[in-house]
């Protein structure tokens, strides 16, 4: 296991510049640091919060090279993320590990702090067919059975005050909601954060594990005839539903199905709690709030405008707004 003193100091402010202007010269400067030759083909692929490349090498397959975004996660998070994805892939688990060289996980570039993994390819698991559905529930309970040997040390934990009321003030702080919009966001937002807060003190001590955290299907390589999870980048501690919910569709009645089949999978590894399942819209709700705050704290990231330039719209901020009503109205129902 990788110690936060084997790794590189956390990022300086300084390095917000260095990160915006990474070009695959930096890159490959990166990677032949580490005593690898790169063959100059470097391209960049599709994230966010990081910057992901694929390198090629002189010898051996191409590698994928993760820049991590400044200040996010401190040196002591990402090792514990990535000792948590090697303890998964001891456990014979398909995640794709960062390779450890000299001694370490996370390496530096200049200001940038940066790892190594092997390339995989796959496909989008089509979740419209019940044995991969099955396959899922299977690995997300062989994976919880693991994060719940014992919790993260250094990584945050999914709760209503981090997602939820942070989010909120991010937002209502911020110049993007018109200000004839502002009040409604304040009374709406505050009253489906306590709706949130309603459901899990109504559901009491939930276990808390380790997690993947974000894993939607995106996240989900399909090769083999099995599942393959990549990017654990928000890996937190948290209930075991998290790691499902986002996997179903919207749908109650095909939601239903889905559910019975990822967990005929689950519970032949992990038991599951299914006082969890009335967390979901809670959660929901969480997710909901934080994206927009997670885009409005990157909006001087020059990709973000770009992306999202529905941003600067008052419509765009009309439907936001009857989505969390929306969203109120679900968690008052239940």
């Amino acid at each position: 296991m990788t110690q936060p003193g084997h790794a590189a100091p956390d990022a300086p402010p300084s390095s917000e510049q260095a990160f915006a202007g990474l070009t695959p010269d930096a890159v490959v400067d990166a990677i032949e640091s580490l005593g690898l030759e790169g063959d100059g083909r470097v391209l960049a692929l599709n994230s966010y919060e990081n910057r992901v490349f694929r390198v090629g090498l002189v010898e051996g397959a191409p590698l994928v090279a993760k820049f991590y975004r400044p200040a996010r996660w401190s040196n002591a998070q990402i090792l514990e993320e990535h000792d948590f994805v090697h303890e998964l892939f001891d456990e014979g688990l398909s995640v794709v590990p960062p390779l450890q060289i000299r001694g370490t996980t996370l390496h530096s570039s200049g200001s940038l702090r940066f790892a190594v993994f092997p390339l995989q390819g796959g496909h989008a698991p089509e979740i419209d067919r019940k044995e991969v559905r099955i396959a899922l529930g299977e690995t997300l309970g062989r994976l919880h059975a693991v994060g719940a040997r014992r919790a993260f040390q250094y990584r945050e934990r999914i709760d209503v005050d981090g997602l939820g009321w942070a989010s909120l003030d991010t937002l209502l702080e911020g110049p993007w909601i018109d200000r004839s919009l502002h009040d409604s966001f304040e009374d709406v937002g505050a009253a489906l954060l306590e709706e949130v807060e309603s459901v899990f003190e109504e559901l009491g001590h939930v276990q808390q594990r380790r997690l993947h955290g974000d894993c939607h299907p995106g996240n989900v390589l399909w090769r083999d005839d099995r599942p393959h999870l990549v990017d654990f980048d928000d890996a937190r501690q948290g209930p075991a539903v998290q790691d499902l919910w986002m996997l179903l569709d919207a749908n109650a009645d095909r939601r239903k199905v889905q559910l019975e089949d990822v967990l005929a999978g689950y519970e032949r590894f992990c038991a599951f709690d299914q006082s969890e399942l009335g967390l979901i819209e809670a959660l929901r709700a969480l997710r909901i709030m934080h994206f927009h705050a997670w885009v409005a704290r990157r909006w001087s990231d020059p990709a973000f405008p770009v992306a999202f330039p529905q941003f600067a719209d008052r419509t765009h901020w009309e439907r936001v707004l009857g989505e969390w009503r929306e969203q109120w109205s679900l968690l008052r129902e239940r």
